[in-house]
């Protein structure tokens, strides 16, 4: 596996695709998932965010793209919980994935150790590149100082104590304030779907951007674009 550093270069300005596959798509979604990766690749994308373990083992040999590899779990309030269990991050790393996102939030898991404990014991047990998924500066912070070889917004909009009720846009002052602040790389990541909000986070100081649902969720896509019209024909429906 190649030295983070040189990894975490050849993200830099550039734009991390998120691979989606929704569960009604499971059944053959591979195929979907391979079509979107090469897509995204020949578009000129930097890496790969890919979610599960044999989603990153089927992939692993289509592309020579960064792969950031994640477990999708939740928490008892049904919020998002990154990358549960240290052999989560194994299994990831053994089928392929170059980065393993990890939550690094605060919230406390289902063993009573918070975000910031695991993360710490993670970076002790593994030394493969990991990147912290936070939702405040405070958690940037910590993560940092955990060892993260890189940051990310993800979460930003989407803990209890961040829940945002405008979900079409970044939290550009995270993206500002975590850039200002730390010497690794941040990445924006979260509610961004347009091109010039990817553009302005990185005049903000992120290192890359990562973008999903607007690139790989067509029912998503669609659907703004109906609501969309819908709102200009004066349809509440």
């Amino acid at each position: 596996m190649p030295f983070p550093v040189e990894i975490l270069t050849r993200l830099a300005h550039g734009l991390i695709v998120s691979c989606h596959i929704d569960e009604e798509d499971e059944v053959g979604g591979i195929d979907l998932l391979v079509y979107f990766a090469r897509a995204a690749e020949r578009g000129g994308a930097a890496g790969l965010r890919v979610e599960g373990v044999e989603h990153v083992r089927r992939l692993r040999p289509f592309t020579q793209l960064p792969i950031i590899g994640f477990v999708k779990g939740q928490f008892e309030d049904g919020s998002p919980l990154i990358t549960p269990t240290e052999d989560d991050a194994r299994a990831l790393l053994s089928a392929g994935a170059d980065i393993v996102a990890v939550d690094g939030t605060k919230r406390k898991r289902a063993d009573g150790t918070d975000g910031f404990l695991f993360f710490e014991h993670l970076r002790k047990r593994l030394t493969a590149p990991l990147w912290a998924d936070v939702a405040t500066f405070r958690e940037g912070v910590r993560a940092a100082e955990s060892g993260a070889d890189a940051v990310a917004t993800t979460l930003a909009g989407y803990t209890p104590g961040t829940a945002a009720k405008d979900y079409r846009t970044p939290d550009f002052n995270l993206i500002q304030e975590l850039s200002s602040a730390l010497t690794i790389p941040v990445i924006a990541e979260g509610r961004i779907w347009e091109p010039d909000a990817a553009a302005k986070a990185l005049s903000l100081g992120a290192h890359a951007v990562v973008v999903g649902s607007a690139i790989t969720r067509p029912n998503v896509v669609t659907e703004v674009f109906v609501n969309a019209l819908k709102a200009a024909a004066g349809d509440t429906r």
